[in-house]
């Protein structure tokens, strides 16, 4: 099958207005919001509709021997939704129904394509709570979610996106629908097919509903800061909180680069100004007395490890605001210039060294390297600052950022905590998981997608030559 005759079967199963192929708006679903990552030129953009679409654009693309990318809203940190020349570009943003709300059996059947914000606030409506929450939870998507088994700020306590998947929908290479998982709290038939789909950054097959369990409604949180005069002594006070069995819905930390960029911002005082090295930042939602303990034994182990400050609030605003100043850290960063933010998950004791190893780096490139993460699982998020104008900025952004990487796994950590593999750390899977791991990778993906139709070169090259 020919281009021309590709694109008019698309339009014919589609639509005309769900295939898009004018440059300048198929350019603008090319990347998602890792600069480092390569990106391709598409041959054309789909928005399917339904399972039966996403069907025929799988058929239509296998028989033309065209690659499909799948993407949700962009708002990936790792490539993973990165063009190649000359692929289909699959968007499902269209796909975006809350199918079922099931309050008495707590799950949910959604489409791909809804927004994380959005199911949150539907279950809500049921007394009931989807714990995930990525960064970008106002506009990224379930199914990028899925994709990337993403995380978020409530990791520490509620796990990560798998932790809440029962069940997917997925259209295979072949075009067939496969149904995986289950909507009982327990099941162990077979293979976890559901994981494996989870996290595979469309390499597998692409989502096409999810079954998902969901939680009671939290209590409104209380909050905890603490501030510290040493990135050590922060260290410290996470290993103890982890250490005393204290398991809180949210547990932040921020640098002192970071905490002056926000500061500047939101035009507040969080603690710098006085020399403040680290801030702690927990929240508990177990609701009254219980939380009010939980804050507690924090706020002790925190005054023990040497803060200089610890304040506790149940009043809700107060808190809010709190939190929000972690949630603008990058955007706070815009002020010196474009961020390029890493992902690396170290044992929870040793995140003080990695916080360390990062001012290293930053002194040795000349740039700004501010670390905010999730203290609570050891997942931290260095973010460079740079200068994309400049090449030889660029140049030295890019070698603090494999640099980093480098001193996670040296720390006995991952490469990866949530934002994924994709286009840009395909070499760092490599080094991570060693030649006998990756040879395991490249069976799997030849047995579901021996033509490697479905986003060829994110994760591992399919071709070990």
């Amino acid at each position: 099958m020919d281009t021309e005759g590709l694109i008019d079967r698309l339009r014919t199963a589609l639509g005309d207005g769900a295939v898009l192929t004018d440059a300048d708006v198929v350019a603008g679903y090319s990347r998602d919001m890792m600069p480092l990552a390569p990106a391709g030129t598409p041959l054309a953009v789909v928005l399917p509709e339904s399972t039966p679409q996403v069907q025929a654009v799988v058929r239509a693309c296998a028989e033309a021997g065209v690659p499909i990318v799948p993407r949700g809203a962009g708002s990936g940190l790792s490539g993973a939704a990165n063009a190649v020349d000359g692929c289909v570009v699959l968007v499902t943003t269209r796909m975006n129904a809350i199918v079922e709300v099931d309050a008495d059996n707590r799950l949910a059947v959604v489409e791909p394509g809804v927004v994380n914000l959005d199911l949150r606030a539907a279950v809500e409506k049921h007394g009931l709570f989807y714990p995930p929450d990525p960064s970008s939870y106002d506009w990224c998507t379930i199914g990028g979610n899925i994709a990337t088994n993403a995380g978020g700020l409530c990791c520490v306590k509620y796990g990560v996106t798998t932790d809440s998947v029962l069940g997917l929908e997925v259209v295979l290479a072949d075009g067939e629908v496969l149904r995986t998982g289950r909507r009982t709290v327990k099941g162990v038939a077979g293979y976890d097919l559901t994981s494996l789909f989870t996290g595979s950054e469309g390499t597998l097959g692409i989502v096409t509903q999810a079954t998902l369990a969901l939680r009671p409604l939290p209590q409104a949180p209380g909050t905890l800061v603490a501030a510290f005069g040493t990135v050590a002594a922060a260290g410290t006070a996470v290993s103890r909180v982890v250490r005393e069995g204290v398991v809180p819905s949210l547990m932040e930390i921020m640098d002192s680069v970071s905490i002056a960029a926000v500061e500047e911002h939101l035009k507040t005082e969080l603690g710098a100004g006085r020399g403040c090295a680290a801030l702690l930042l927990c929240q508990s939602d177990s609701g009254g007395e219980a939380a009010r303990a939980e804050l507690a034994r924090v706020e002790q182990v925190c005054a023990d490890a040497g803060a200089e400050l610890v304040h506790t609030t149940f009043d809700l605003a107060e808190g809010q605001l709190l939190l929000a100043a972690r949630r603008a850290v990058l955007m706070a960063l815009e002020v010196y210039g474009t961020w390029l933010t890493d992902d690396v998950c170290v044992p929870r004791t040793r995140i003080t060294e990695l916080i360390e190893a990062c001012e290293r780096i930053s002194a040795e490139v000349g740039l700004k390297v501010a670390v905010v993460g999730h203290a609570g699982d050891g997942n931290m998020h260095p973010t460079i600052v740079y200068d994309p104008t400049s090449a030889d900025e660029a140049a030295r952004a890019h070698r603090a950022f494999e640099d980093i990487l480098a001193a996670g796994l040296a720390l006995g950590g991952t490469v990866t905590g949530e934002h994924g593999v994709g286009k840009v750390k395909r070499e760092w899977l490599a080094r991570e998981i060693g030649p006998v791991g990756l040879r395991a990778h490249r069976a799997v993906k030849a047995a579901l997608d021996p033509g490697n139709l479905f986003n060829p070169g994110s994760m591992f090259d399919q071709d070990p030559g």
